[in-house]
């Protein structure tokens, strides 16, 4: 091993344990089936991973797909392929057999590693993929054209060391969720993922070596990725996977059997949970904290949560870009409704169309500096130069800086509109839908009036009993009373479900599509 090899982040996230005698502390604990993997068995594991890629002819800079459930052969595959120099790309494990097509394609990946009850539904382009040579399938039968990972990694009795990577290679692809149009390839470095796990990880969320950890998120989304993986292994924590959807019942489950001390959501659950709770009553867990990311987080639902369970939610905003949250609430200083400030290594500015800094009080584009900013967009020059600019990146976010210092998410920029010359934030409307008691979920969009004018939208998921009679009026004066008579939504149409990308944030550009 060479002098660089502490650079390799598998060096400082998995092997680093075992020199320093957690070798036996469970890395990994499955639910549901007690399967688990302490960092010993990871730091192994991986080892004959890096291995039996480099026995199969994958060489450094190559890339390998992960379709993996969060099992715990996730992590020896991802840590392995860093381990030997190869570019892991955990993929979505939710989406369309089309979409797969694209991703393995523009990736090139020359490997992809898949879940057994993930195969079917990318099988049907793996034959004229022209860059794949091997299907490495996590079961216990090898289908057509596939190995499975047991003989993969019998295939060597070797495990092999770190690569020497430098801290500005690049370790990890992770393909964005695609609210707005096809996912793009987005690059990380070495460096990155403890550049998170000191900053969020460490002065933020305050991980501990003695917490136990579920992220709802899974590992293939950026705060999934953190959440983990990232932050428990930076400190030797342990972390609950589940490879199911993380419905309210087998949630509140998990909080009752696993006693996590540390739980990440995003709001579309912690909307739902609460919604559970208010029926079934709250979950007995030793939570010290929760976070929240993905959209910014209705304030009703905050003190709903806090209410039933005792714990604040700490909410953020983060991004596949920055790979994890960079603007959040703190420890005893949550003001839900708010994003917070800014993590510490972060800052962030807003501007205006023409770059110019905003004043307080004023709506602005979100930018944002930090050391685990991406290293642009794979083969996409121009959306990079768009959103990379020097060291700041452009987050697409409208956001307002209060006095306080304390910064207000107001939409996403292609979703931000005018009524009567002002700007309305679809996320303010939405929130005072929610805030109403018969209200699950909500979105709003702009649409046009007979004039040809904008005005507020909404589609809303009602909670699981209630009558749409009557709705209508009472939202659109519920919303006049919270926030002021004209931003309330002008029509109301109530829904059995919003259409979500798989990472639970709304798509509200097909919802504008249908205004």
């Amino acid at each position: 091993m060479g002098t660089l090899a502490s650079a390799n982040a598998a060096s400082y996230f998995v092997d680093r344990h075992v020199g320093e005698g957690r070798g036996d502390k469970t890395a990994f604990c499955e639910y549901g089936s007690g399967r688990s993997l302490t960092y010993g068995a990871l730091a192994e594991a991986s080892g004959r991973v890096a291995a039996a890629l480099g026995q199969h002819g994958i060489v450094p800079e190559q890339r390998v797909a992960i379709l993996v459930l969060d099992t715990i052969e996730f992590p020896q595959i991802f840590w392995g392929a860093i381990k030997a120099g190869v570019i892991p790309i955990p993929l979505n494990t939710l989406l369309a057999t089309s979409v797969y097509d694209v991703i393995l394609r523009d990736s090139r990946a020359t490997t992809l590693f898949v879940s057994e009850m993930l195969y079917e539904t990318v099988a049907p382009v793996l034959a004229d993929n022209p860059y794949i040579r091997h299907v490495i399938l996590i079961g216990d039968t090898a289908h057509a054209d596939t190995i499975t990972y047991r003989d993969f990694l019998d295939s060597t009795a070797q495990t092999a060391p770190a690569f020497d990577a430098c801290p500005d290679e690049v370790a990890f692809w992770l393909y964005s969720s695609g609210s707005t149009g096809q996912p793009k390839g987005v690059h990380h470095i070495h460096s990155s993922l403890k550049a998170t796990a000191d900053t969020y990880g460490a002065q933020v969320l305050g991980m501990r070596e003695d917490d136990v950890v579920y992220s709802a998120a899974k590992f293939f989304f950026a705060y999934g990725l953190g959440n983990a993986m990232t932050f428990p292994m930076a400190v030797g924590a342990t972390t609950v996977l589940f490879a199911g959807r993380p419905t309210p019942d087998v949630v509140t489950d998990i909080l009752n059997t696993q006693q996590p001390t540390v739980f990440c959501g995003v709001p579309t659950l912690y909307a739902a949970m609460v919604a559970f709770m208010d029926r079934n009553g709250t979950a007995k867990a030793p939570l010290r904290t929760c976070i929240s990311a993905g959209e910014a987080l209705p304030e009703d639902i905050g003190t709903r949560w806090e209410k039933h369970t005792g714990v604040e939610i700490l909410d953020g905003v983060g991004s596949t870009e920055m790979l994890h949250i960079f603007l959040s609430n703190r420890p005893g200083d949550v003001v839900y409704g708010t994003s917070g400030v800014p993590v510490p290594g972060y800052s962030v500015r807003l501007v205006n169309e023409a770059g110019e800094e905003v004043a307080v009080g004023e709506v602005g584009e979100l930018l944002v500096q930090g050391d685990s900013a991406a290293g642009g967009y794979w083969n996409q020059r121009e959306k990079s130069r768009n959103t990379f600019e020097g060291v700041w990146t452009r987050t697409g976010d409208k956001y307002e800086c209060r006095a306080d210092g304390r910064f207000v998410y107001c939409g996403r920029t292609d979703d931000m509109f005018k009524v009567s010359g002002i700007w309305v934030s679809p996320f303010e409307v939405e929130s005072a839908i929610i805030s109403h008691p018969h209200v699950l979920e909500a979105a709003v969009v702009a649409a046009r009036d007979a004039d040809g004018l904008e005005k507020p939208k909404a589609y809303v998921v009602l909670n699981a009993g209630v009558s749409p009679d009557g709705i209508e009026a009472a939202l659109k004066e519920h919303v006049k009373t919270k926030i002021g008579k004209w931003k309330y939504p002008r029509w109301i149409a109530c829904v059995d479900e919003l259409p979500k990308t798989a990472t639970g944030k709304i798509q509200r550009f097909k919802l504008r599509e249908d205004a």
